[in-house]
């Protein structure tokens, strides 16, 4: 018996070395260790550096890529990752068809966003981007402007209630306000006070499945699915995930309702373009789509719609809040257009407001809600002057890509007037992408800045804003989204 279990160990340690010697030899192997990065052990790389709460990861990512400049690579035994931050590599991923495939770790979110727009890839993905462009027409996004207007003034009756209020919860009053907005536009629903259960299970689920992406991501081992899926953290992801589903499953249905009991496309701008949910359901009476793809589309973009704006509103009011006599030179701005007037404002105002769009691309630079991507390399390219073979991931840090000295000199100061146009001509084209760039960008990202424009002209219309929480407090984490680890709060106070 003893001399058979010598056998087995014998066997699997010949087993062993020569997997090992196969991943050392092997050209994607080689190809890798020539790229600057951190090596860690033997076939299991740095796996275990990233064992930190997300706190702890942030701020260990962001060391690591100042101490290897525009590249690093990362190897755990099959699993090869670049991470770049260099302008023109960054072009060369993201405006290339070839470079178009996203597999790590958008995997991870198929359980919630099933093959949505934001996941897909290949023929699903171009179909579904055709289907879902002329939902971002201009003659719709000038339909959803009236929304902004009105859920702002809504918004603003919510912010009238904590003026009184030593301090206020900023990040749950945006979170609402996007969330309605998102609801009422590309939706076309009220989200309204007798479904506030709901809506919080929504955003609680929101926070659930990021926090457990960001453990997966950290955990080599949680790449398994079998592995992963024997975990606390499945379960509570499972949980939060089918709470979502019924929201979105809630709003499809009651959409499709109201559209069956008038019999009419209300959403309809009289010139064939339909609102986002309205678009789907008619390529599902047509069998171009059903209803679990629906679904998707849907999940997608009320996360994506409503999540990442909220993001960006909460830093760019902190921000201002910090920054009073930026937050004067809006004002300023905002009063040369109404001219003291009470009127609410058009489409045509909102384009017209140039220092505030520099102010929100400010934030976006600092803080952009997504501070990474990733896309597949199923081809060799070169990257800085580095090979990387096919089959790597690659990871876009968008994060480090804006705090780059080099392009952004005094990186951490807020500074609008980079914004400026002979400013940006200055500057390499991929060197601000918060809402990434090429052939996959984000389809919202003028529904984005008109939304965020229309809440801010509103607020600081009707209100002055305070610091609580300094710039210094911050503790950003990892998430599905940029987010501070606490709440940020900050003070209204009525305008005279």
């Amino acid at each position: 018996m003893a001399l058979v279990l010598l056998w087995v160990i014998f066997f699997l340690i010949v087993v062993l070395l020569f997997l090992w010697y196969a991943h050392e030899t092997s050209r994607k192997t080689i190809l890798m260790k020539k790229i600057p990065g951190t090596r860690g052990w033997p076939i299991l790389g740095p796996a275990f550096e990233y064992l930190l709460t997300p706190e702890q990861v942030f701020t260990k990512l962001r060391a690591k890529y100042k101490t290897f400049k525009g590249i690093t690579s990362l190897y755990i035994f099959r699993n090869g990752a670049v991470n770049i931050y260099d302008p023109e590599d960054i072009e060369k991923v993201l405006s290339s068809t070839r470079f178009n495939t996203k597999k790590q770790p958008y995997d991870f979110l198929m359980s919630w966003l099933g093959e949505g727009l934001l996941v897909s890839n290949g023929p699903k993905w171009y179909e579904r981007r055709k289907m879902l462009t002329p939902a971002f027409h201009f003659n719709i996004l000038k339909r959803y402007t009236q929304s902004f207007i009105n859920n702002t003034e809504q918004f603003l009756k919510e912010v009238q209630n904590e003026v009184t209020k030593d301090q206020s919860d900023l990040t749950s009053l945006i979170s609402k306000a996007t969330l309605r907005i998102m609801c009422d536009t590309a939706m076309g629903i009220s989200i309204d006070d007798h479904k506030q259960s709901e809506t919080k299970k929504y955003f609680e689920g929101i926070h659930t499945v990021g926090q457990c992406i960001v453990q997966r991501i950290c955990r080599i081992w949680y790449f398994s699915s079998f592995i992963y899926g024997l975990t606390s953290h499945a379960r509570r992801e499972a949980k939060a995930v089918l709470n979502l589903h019924n929201f979105t499953d809630n709003v499809i249905k009651e959409r499709k309702t109201n559209l069956e009991d008038t019999r009419t496309e209300t959403a309809n701008d009289g010139k064939g373009k339909l609102a986002m949910l309205d678009l789907l359901l008619q390529n599902e009476r047509d069998g171009k789509i059903d209803l679990l793809g629906i679904r998707e589309e849907v999940d997608t973009f009320m996360f994506e719609g409503h999540d990442t704006t909220a993001t960006a509103l909460t830093f760019l009011i902190m921000r201002i809040a910090n920054e009073p006599e930026i937050q004067d030179k809006i004002y300023e701005e905002l009063d040369s257009i109404f001219q003291g007037s009470r009127r609410l404002p058009t489409v045509e105002d909102l384009n017209e407001m140039n220092y505030l769009q520099c102010c929100i691309k400010e934030t976006l630079r600092l803080y952009p809600s997504v501070p990474f991507i990733a896309r597949q390399i199923k081809e060799e390219v070169v990257l800085s002057g580095y090979t990387i073979p096919a089959g790597v991931n690659c990871y876009i840090h968008i994060y480090d890509l804006h705090h780059r000295e080099d392009i952004y000199p005094e990186p951490e100061k807020f500074n609008p007037d980079r914004f400026l146009m002979e400013n940006i001509d200055n500057r390499h084209r991929y060197s601000f992408i918060p809402f990434s760039a090429g052939p996959r960008n984000c389809i919202g990202q003028k529904f984005a800045y008109l939304e965020m424009k229309a809440v801010m002209t509103g607020l600081l219309r009707k209100f002055r804003i305070e610091a609580v929480t300094r710039t210094d407090e911050l503790v950003l984490i990892s998430d599905l989204v940029l987010r501070n680890a606490k709440p940020i709060y900050v003070r209204f106070r009525a305008r005279q």
